[in-house]
């Protein structure tokens, strides 16, 4: 497969093309995708200085559910905010006891001082921080937090190193992109400074068939964007190396959440 590249791959796709291509993916997605561990909203929890239980979250961006349903589960008061009609879709078929609205986090459809927490998992990267800060700081109460996070792959695995080297082949990117796009959007998550975001990582894995970590790997936008039969190819080559690392087809993911929390500020106290 050395050296195989997808048609396309030096095009970038423009970021809305990107965005909307999870709309006609989104039951892969929402079949394939990894989870969040517990060990995250403890670590949201103590960053924001509250329990979950009770609090009143904005989750934005939220796809198809995945991290409202872990807040929900937490004891949150959960209104998830999606732009897209496929994943708005998939979420209220897979959570039809959680609200939704469609919007987007440059514009949230949500009044001044509603939450105590707004979240984003996986999506910050879609919104424009010029817009997408004061919205979050108009959203939230006096004292609140906004958080963002990012699984990113174990890359100091070296089954997922070496898997990762071949992606970036066949997408044309230089190697290990995923890590790097992690630390930017660590750099850039509000240009303006407004915020004082505060980092922190938490490890975890997963282990599932084959079948499984492939989709998932087929769920992001860059291969959902890819020509079908490069994409075809890719997979084909991708499952006959990977049974060679997992013989019994079952594939340990270790991943690394990327997490920022940023608390605002607290009302000045009157003497």
């Amino acid at each position: 497969m050395g050296g195989m590249t997808a048609p396309e791959a030096t095009t970038e796709p423009t970021t809305s093309a990107r965005a909307h291509s999870f709309n006609a993916a989104a039951a892969q997605y929402a079949e394939n995708r990894p989870s969040y561990p517990p060990a995250l909203f403890d670590t949201i929890e103590e960053l924001a200085g509250r329990p979950l239980a009770g609090t009143r979250a904005v989750d934005v961006g939220a796809g198809t559910g995945i991290a409202s349903a872990l807040l929900h589960e937490r004891g949150a008061e959960v209104l998830a905010v999606e732009p897209g009609a496929g994943m708005a879709a998939e979420f209220r078929r897979r959570n039809p006891h959680l609200p939704l609205v469609r919007g987007s986090g440059d514009a949230l459809p949500v009044a001044d001082a509603h939450a105590d927490l707004v979240t984003y998992a996986q999506a910050w990267h879609w919104t424009d921080p010029a817009r997408s800060v004061p919205e979050a700081l108009r959203v939230l109460r006096p004292g609140g937090a906004l958080a963002l996070w990012w699984n990113t792959e174990a890359t100091d695995v070296d089954w997922i190193a070496a898997a990762a080297a071949r992606t970036a082949d066949f997408l044309g990117l230089p190697v290990h992109t995923e890590k790097r796009e992690a630390a930017d959007r660590v750099s850039t998550a509000d240009p303006s400074g407004r915020l004082r975001f505060t980092r922190r990582s938490v490890r975890w894995s997963r282990r599932v068939p084959l079948d499984t970590h492939l989709a998932n790997i087929g769920s992001h936008s860059a291969f959902l964007l890819a020509p079908e039969a490069a994409r075809a190819e890719f997979f084909d080559a991708e499952r006959a190396h990977l049974i060679k690392v997992f013989p019994d087809g079952l594939v340990e993911e270790t991943y690394e959440v990327v997490l920022l929390v940023a608390a605002t500020p607290e009302p000045p106290t009157r003497p």
